[in-house]
């Protein structure tokens, strides 16, 4: 199992519909609107990273309202 956190900037007053969309999508564990330079961090997770990379990019990306994401892959150090 592959876990990341996805930052993600959405466009202007967007950041809680995008949240609430984003909550739904099939693994997805968390979604938060936050403030600072990003306006929504999601807490994902998928069976490998080519998984993980299809979830941001088929399902995440193509949202209403997301202008840019940046995928953090969880380390276990």
């Amino acid at each position: 199992m592959v876990q990341a956190y996805v930052l993600i900037q959405t466009e202007v007053g967007m950041a809680k519909d995008v949240a609430l969309d984003i909550a739904a999508i099939d693994g997805v564990t968390r979604a938060e609107d936050v403030t600072g330079p990003y306006d929504v961090i999601v807490r994902a997770e998928a069976e490998d990273i080519d998984a993980l990379g299809r979830l941001v990019i088929a399902e995440i990306q193509r949202r209403d309202g997301i202008a840019r994401t940046l995928t953090c892959p969880i380390v276990n150090i």
